[in-house]
């Protein structure tokens, strides 16, 4: 298992928490574009399987496999642009990855 520490530079810190296996199969895509919200401050789980039934925040539905939610810190008040393909090279966030996918 690895765990990735990664620390945004916005106009406040977001600190986001990467818990992940190394071998994982593709996760279902939701949609294909983000799913942007008003969030406030406080701790977040980004599902990152697509299996969830609460997107984009994780309701434990990748239990038994090997996905594993994203913790994501926010320190302030933001707009958020949630990946809702789960391809993202920036998760939790969309890079627009959705735009090359299939």
């Amino acid at each position: 298992m690895i765990l990735r520490m990664r620390e945004t530079l916005a106009p406040f810190k977001v600190r986001i928490f990467i818990i992940s296996n190394l071998f994982m199969s593709d996760p279902i895509v939701c949609q294909k574009f983000p799913m942007v919200q008003n969030v406030e401050p406080g701790d977040y789980w980004w599902c990152s399987c697509g299996k969830s039934a609460t997107q984009p925040f994780c309701d434990g539905s990748h239990k038994g496999s090997s996905f594993a939610p994203v913790k994501v810190t926010m320190d302030g008040a933001k707009t958020a642009a949630w990946c809702a393909c789960k391809h993202s090279q920036n998760k939790p966030f969309c890079d627009g990855s959705h735009s090359r996918l299939p």
